[in-house]
């Protein structure tokens, strides 16, 4: 797998892990099993996603707040739809 990563991937692999299990259950198998696969608009907002701050994560995630753009919603959405089914 890593064989293949771009630099540019390979970092937003890395800062994925955060080392807190609320957001790591979410993002861990999506890295594992879709990241590598996803389009260049999904990769993009993946990125978006793992360069914002664990609070407001944990908030967007638990649904105490709204997401700055739906897009960044739906792809919650989605990455919860992986998890939970």
């Amino acid at each position: 797998m890593s064989e293949e990563m771009t630099l540019e991937e390979r970092k937003v692999v890395y800062r994925a892990r955060r080392g807190l299990k609320e957001i790591d259950v979410y993002f861990d198998p999506y890295v594992k099993q879709h990241y590598l696969q996803a389009d260049a608009a999904e990769k993009a907002l993946f990125k978006e996603l793992v360069d914002q701050e664990d609070p407001d994560l944990l908030d967007w995630f638990m649904e105490v707040t709204e997401p700055p753009r739906p897009e960044i919603k739906t792809f919650i959405l989605k990455l919860k739809n992986y998890v939970h089914g």
